[in-house]
């Protein structure tokens, strides 16, 4: 959550950049002035709870001597009453402060573009070159099905919609892709890999930013309060939930594989096709933990530990710097790494590699101890590297041959056996 001293002491320069992402000013008021509240309720509290204290003494020593304490002791308990009003009311001021800061979002950075869609995005950079082959491309559930790779269908029969199931030479392509990632974190970055739960519970939830925010969007077990996660940012960032870490430490790179479950509530049209948009999907993820001086420089290192991946695997993408508007909840400054799927004759999000300044490590109460030993909440990152749904489209799109075969990048060719192509089944 962002910095309550911000809405203090900086409430016009920090409401006018709140206003870039959509927050209305009321809501910025009302924080500020529940925690004027809460202030001046604190302060009333300890006032009167030294007055009772000295209030004590007096009364001990008038007892002592001989003296009629009952006056002094009526005073006293109307103090004592007064002091439990004010703990009342300062629990639910505290409580309704608490609840409007998380729905506020970070702070953009200011060097970001403003706007309030996509359409105010800018294209930072496009990588690789794409031509149009002499054959038309086909789509990758149309190639998909020539290759019995995916089974649509049958995953509504056991499920639902947007759950597919990846079958044979897929399913084989898939666990290399993941694996493939998981060697190049690990082995050229510097990533200690993690194998971390599957579902959180509400803290670690409302400690990334997923709630109270985004509940609709999440798959919620109520009889344990458990969620599934929509990110291994949940439970990678979490790893150090009430920490204080050594800035000697920093930066600490931690890098999962996790299946990711997201209901999309209200997601329907084309992007809901095949493999485009799913309740269920593989990912790999890339989380920093960074001392607050270098962190938008480790963002742009993040950006191409993730470029690396797609570079890796021969694949024409480009990056996109988000405006205002468009960011994620949490996100100060983020970078979009998109695919082109030219079967799909659109770009297609298979990252989003975000720095959230402090704003998830004061949810998460994560710290570090400085050189001069002080201790100071850290700053946190996390990107993609990357999401294998619209991976697998763009690569089957993009690598795609007149045959209706795949040609499989030769980075992933010692993870299938040697295996050089996908071949459309008999």
């Amino acid at each position: 959550m962002i910095d309550i001293k911000k809405l203090r002491d900086e409430f016009d320069a920090t409401a006018a950049a709140l206003a870039r992402r959509g927050v209305e000013v009321a809501t910025l008021e009302k924080a500020r002035d529940l925690d004027a509240k809460r202030r001046s309720l604190v302060g009333e509290t300890e006032t009167l709870k030294a007055k009772r204290n000295a209030a004590s003494k007096e009364i001990g020593k008038i007892a002592k001597e001989g003296g009629d304490i009952a006056a002094a002791k009526e005073e006293m308990r109307k103090v004592g009453d007064r002091i439990a009003e004010i703990d009342r009311e300062l629990a639910t001021v505290e409580h309704d402060l608490r609840e409007t800061l998380l729905m506020i979002p970070n702070i953009p950075a200011p060097e970001i573009p403003t706007g309030m869609d996509s359409s105010s995005n800018t294209v930072v950079r496009m990588v690789g070159e794409w031509k149009d082959p002499e054959f038309k491309i086909l789509d990758h559930m149309t190639v998909g099905e020539k290759l019995g790779i995916f089974d649509f269908p049958r995953g509504v029969k056991l499920t639902g919609t947007g759950f597919p199931i990846i079958l044979g030479q897929g399913a084989k392509l898939q666990r290399a892709l993941i694996q493939y990632m998981l060697d190049v974190h690990c082995q050229t970055q510097g990533y200690t890999e993690m194998l971390p739960p599957f579902v959180v519970n509400s803290d670690s939830m409302t400690g990334t930013g997923q709630l109270p925010k985004f509940a609709e969007d999440l798959y919620h077990c109520q009889i344990d309060d458990f969620w599934l996660i929509p990110t291994a940012e949940v439970p990678v960032t979490n790893y150090f939930r009430d920490d204080i870490l050594q800035a000697k430490d920093l930066p600490i790179k931690l890098t999962a594989y996790t299946p990711c479950f997201r209901r999309e509530a209200g997601s329907a049209g084309k992007m809901t096709r095949g493999m485009l948009r799913v309740h269920q999907f593989d990912k790999v993820e890339m989380v920093n933990f960074v001392h607050p001086e270098t962190s938008f420089q480790q963002l742009e290192t993040l950006v191409g530990e993730a470029e690396a991946i797609l570079k890796g695997l021969g694949l024409h993408y480009r990056v996109l710097q988000l405006c205002s508007g468009d960011m994620g909840f949490s996100a100060a400054k983020c970078y979009d790494l998109e695919l082109w799927a030219p079967g799909e004759q659109q770009w297609l999000e298979v990252s989003s590699c975000s720095c959230f300044t402090d704003y998830q490590a004061r949810r998460l109460n994560c710290r570090f101890k400085d050189a001069d030993g002080k201790t100071k909440l850290v700053h946190t990152l996390n990107g993609s590297g990357v999401a294998l749904p619209r991976l697998m489209v763009a690569l089957l799109e993009q690598h795609q041959n007149a045959d209706g075969s795949v040609t499989i990048p030769e980075v992933l060719r010692p993870y299938m056996n040697g295996q050089e192509k996908l071949l459309p089944k008999a």
